[in-house]
């Protein structure tokens, strides 16, 4: 580990078993000289628990201007900060992203200390074939961006994970399974590590019901793991490629794709998507008139 002064520690902290924190984790937020956290409230219960005492400053989403600019400063004049969030690493769906960009501007040493990721525990227990996978965060809040988020997600093959709170989870399951169908599987994490840990795998048609099936389902912090999209047979592509350059040949790319859909069955994003690189194809290989 670098010594302490004038550097960024970026320390993933515990999601909810205080026994994963990594010896390394500890002995770098004894080491510092202050710790920058989401909440101090949360942070001191942890280092109550470790028996470390340590200055402590607020960085959160409201203040993370303001308080980079403070950092920084200590940085600067060779101080040492170790840089916190409430549960997981810095940065990952949680404030961190400004004051390391800043330190690295300012040519401050940044280290990871790597630890605890509710993504990668999900994972490991979800039995999803290994693979890609595409780490989205928390979708919009508002329920039309929402919708138009997963639209743009529908024909991704990756498996798509998810953070969630408890008093968003029904709708957001209700909006994968009207954007994406019900027949993928989905893994649902809930209080990852603590003591109420629950890890059910089940379909997009039926996540709903298990939510509903037990009040205690409802509360805690989540994790959503979504089946990437099932790619076509090669031969079934073909046809669909077929079918829109002939439609193209003589429609706009929009009345291409709606003919598409019901004559297929496809998804809609896929089908556009592949008709705007057909579109492309097209015009590209077309000869070029003189000037």
């Amino acid at each position: 580990m670098h010594e302490p002064g004038a550097t960024l520690y970026v320390v993933a902290t515990p999601i909810g078993n205080l026994k994963d924190l990594s010896p390394r984790a500890q002995a770098t937020l004894q080491q510092v000289d202050w710790i920058a956290a989401e909440d101090t409230r949360n942070t001191g219960h942890l280092l109550r628990h470790l028996g470390i005492e340590k200055p402590l400053l607020a960085y959160h989403a409201h203040n993370e201007r303001s308080a980079s600019h403070l950092l920084i400063q200590k940085l600067q004049a060779g101080e040492s900060i170790a840089l916190v969030s409430d549960a997981g690493t810095p940065g990952v769906s949680d404030p961190g992203a400004t004051l390391v960009a800043a330190a690295l501007l300012a040519g401050i040493p940044v280290v990871p200390i790597p630890g605890p990721s509710a993504v990668v525990t999900l994972l490991s227990a979800a039995g999803f074939p290994p693979g890609p996978f595409l780490f989205y965060g928390f979708l919009p809040v508002k329920s039309g961006q929402r919708q138009r988020a997963l639209a743009s997600l529908q024909s991704q093959p990756w498996t798509l994970v998810f953070y969630e709170a408890p008093h968003r989870i029904q709708a957001t399951l209700q909006a994968l399974l009207d954007t994406l169908g019900g027949e993928r599987r989905l893994c649902i994490g809930r209080e990852l590590t603590k003591l109420f840990e629950t890890i059910h795998c089940t379909t997009l048609a039926e996540g709903l019901s298990w939510l509903a099936s037990d009040p205690y389902h409802l509360k805690g912090e989540f994790v959503l793991a979504v089946e990437g999209a099932a790619s076509a047979p090669p031969e079934e592509a073909a046809q669909h490629d077929r079918l829109l350059l002939a439609l193209l040949s003589h429609l706009s790319v929009g009345d291409s794709v709606r003919i598409a859909m019901q004559a297929t069955g496809a998804g809609r994003n896929a089908l556009y998507q592949r008709a705007l690189w057909l579109a492309q194809q097209e015009a590209s290989s077309s000869p070029q008139g003189e000037c």
